[in-house]
């Protein structure tokens, strides 16, 4: 079907109402030429189609779905192939629901652990964000379905985001804030791009030419259509100018009349407007002309492909003595309401109606040597309390090992409120407290979308880091803590050791009109490395059930200029007794010159799997970004003179082998 041909025959009101969308989920058929209304709906870790009413913040039921890890979780396991098979999935079940794009990978850079919705965005990292949002989006287009990663750009506070001016620098957005979309977009080619609510150095989201078409269509060749978070529209008429294409959601009668009114005016060229309906048919079309009417979605598949992504994505934090996995035999109490009504996923927009939720009580309740505990409630209503604890204190004396699960509740972090504080409830803070006094062999499980404080982390022998795990995230969490899997994920976010410590502290959810970047590039890890700053647990830091070991690190050359590639290799070694993955993390070391720059950046990673004594020769190529920076001056990337350390790193801090 010839979409240009449709175009001439549609009239200007026609084409103005097809930049506005039908309703809340749809877009506007063409009865003419029998192209039906197509749906887009949330994700971004599952499908949240409303079978009724609609609304914006997952306050109405929609079908059920798969709840895969969130995206907190997800880019913990740093493996693109993962979130590829997860967006295959997700992709799968749009297909069956006949939903054209599902509105996903959210891939916004933690600025601060304070943001709300941290939960559904990857990582610190824009190396690493790319790379998991690319894998994502490749598996779910991969079923003929477009994804929308969102939200671009610079949205990184909840707090008025709808208003809020993100001022950024040119150097610091290209480096960190675009970057974290740059090779998603040229590498993944996502049929659908959506902007934000915030004003970006004074422009709204939506009418930022800028970043809209000089730097997303004409540098990045980003060539499907952008439409608005819902909501987001402020001015059709500058939006569609700027190079946007829909205002979500429709109907939306008065835009769509002042987009009439200036053409008819002469302030507004009707061919923009047919380019926007060009971009946007074309990716019905694609949708249209591949959609499996058939389609089934398998449930049970689904459920087991979540178990498996959590488990590759749970991070052991903390494992003294070698108090993990735990043995069969063992008396083992269980202290916690997660532990049989797992928190697992975040509110607001990506809130699924889970097709199973399986806790880890339902994997291990039936085994002769474990017990369970209330210990706590997330209610503040529940007037129990102390008696609560009082058992917990007294069970955990008689038992073996004590296994406390625990987090953040679900009002602490959700769409549309950033967090006060970095600390979990002091109740169950107490609880860790008063356990590990009486129980020197104390475990805590961790069930939350962002950093915490651990006040307690000296009187516990572990902590397994579980993030938000979906719906299958108990069962994932029983296969680690009995050994019947091996914990190989890393965590894509520092965890500071107090709130005061944080690149943006004490300006993040103050400021509400103008918010200044003021630590630039020095987001996360490139912070806390570059100023010295001790943290609780680093970027990239996850330990394992066996060892791994490097050796032989060398380059190809020592000398290059920018136009060069550098090949790395490094050989890795599983020197322990157990079968894992382990992930190898490559850094650059920037030169000390005349200027603030991050001490190291991750510049590449392989996740890979060893058995006891395996030996692999791992390669990286390294090309000009990998030591570039963006000159201001220049307005491009730029590789400053000088002598950089290629680094094989344990995580941001700890460097195994250089040159």
């Amino acid at each position: 079907m010839d979409v240009k041909t449709i175009i001439e025959k549609m009239t200007l009101e026609e084409k103005a109402a097809f930049c506005a969308g039908k309703d809340f989920w749809h877009l506007g058929g063409i009865e003419e030429f029998h192209i039906p209304e197509t749906m887009v709906t949330d994700g971004p870790h599952g499908l949240r189609k409303q079978a009724r009413e609609a609304d914006h913040l997952g306050l109405n039921e929609s079908v059920k779905a798969v709840c895969f890890p969130a995206g907190c979780a997800l880019a913990c396991s740093f493996d693109p192939e993962l979130a590829r098979e997860m967006g295959a999935e997700l992709g799968k079940l749009a297909q069956a629901e006949d939903v054209s794009v599902v509105l996903g990978p959210a891939m916004n850079i933690k600025r601060s652990p304070l943001c709300g919705r941290n939960f559904e965005y990857y990582s610190e990292d824009p190396l690493l964000s790319a790379r998991m949002a690319a894998g994502a989006v490749k598996g779910t287009q991969s079923q003929d379905v477009g994804t929308s990663p969102k939200h671009f750009l610079a949205n990184n506070q909840e707090y008025y985001r709808m208003s809020s001016n993100s001022v950024v620098d040119e150097q610091t957005m290209r480096e960190i804030y675009l970057a974290s979309f740059e090779e998603m977009v040229k590498e993944a080619k996502p049929w659908t791009i959506m902007c934000s609510y915030n004003r970006v150095n004074g422009t709204y989201a939506c009418e930022n030419q800028e970043y809209l078409t000089d730097v997303l269509r004409d540098e990045w060749g980003f060539d499907g259509y952008v439409m608005t978070d819902w909501g987001a529209l402020d001015d059709p008429v500058e939006s569609l100018k700027a190079g946007l294409d829909l205002g979500m959601p429709g109907p939306m009668p008065d835009n769509a009349k002042r987009i009439v009114d200036a053409v008819k005016d002469g302030s507004l060229d009707e061919g923009v407007i047919d380019t926007a309906v060009e971009r946007i048919l074309n990716i019905v079309l694609k949708y249209v002309e591949n959609h499996k009417k058939d389609a089934a979605y398998d449930f049970e598949a689904g459920h087991e492909t979540a178990r498996r992504i959590e488990t590759e994505s749970a991070v052991l934090l903390k494992n003294e003595d070698g108090i993990l996995p735990l043995q069969e035999k063992e008396n083992v109490l269980f202290i916690g309401e997660y532990a049989k009504k797992p928190r697992y996923q975040g509110g607001g927009s990506s809130h699924i109606n889970p097709w199973k939720i399986s806790s880890v009580w339902d994997e291990i309740g039936t085994m002769e040597h474990v017990s369970w505990t209330q210990g706590y409630t997330d209610s503040s209503r529940d007037h129990n309390g102390e008696a609560y604890l009082r058992e917990a204190v007294e069970l955990a004396k008689k038992a073996d090992k004590a296994v406390i699960f625990c987090g953040l509740p679900e009002i602490y972090e959700t769409e549309g409120v950033d967090r006060k504080k970095l600390d979990m409830p002091e109740n169950q803070n107490t609880l860790i407290r008063a356990v590990s006094e009486v129980q020197p062999n104390t475990i805590v499980v961790l069930h939350n979308g962002s950093a915490v404080t651990m006040p307690w982390i000296d009187s516990v022998k572990a902590v397994l880091e579980l993030y938000l795990g979906g719906e299958a995230s108990g069962l994932a969490a029983a296969d680690l803590l009995y050994g019947k899997a091996n914990p190989s994920g890393r965590l894509a976010e520092t965890f500071p050791l107090r709130l005061e410590d944080t690149p943006t502290y004490p300006y993040y959810g103050v400021e509400k009109d103008d918010i200044p970047y003021r630590e630039g590039r020095l987001v996360g890890y490139r912070y806390y490395n570059t100023v010295r700053k001790p943290v609780l647990y680093p970027f990239g830091h996850g330990l394992s059930y066996t060892t791994f070991g490097y050796a032989d690190l060398r380059l190809d050359k020592i000398e290059m200029t920018d136009g060069d590639e550098l090949t790395v290799t490094v050989d890795v070694t599983n020197t322990g007794k157990t079968a894992g993955k382990e992930v190898v993390q490559l850094y650059v070391q920037n030169p000390s010159l005349h200027e603030v720059r991050p001490l190291r950046e991750l510049r590449g990673f392989r996740k890979i799997f060893l058995e006891p004594g395996e030996t692999k020769k791992v390669e990286f190529r390294l090309r000009k970004r990998a030591f570039a920076e963006w000159n201001p001056s220049m307005h491009d990337w730029f590789v400053p003179a000088g002598c950089y350390h290629i680094e094989i790193c344990a995580n941001a801090q700890e460097v195994l082998l250089e040159v």
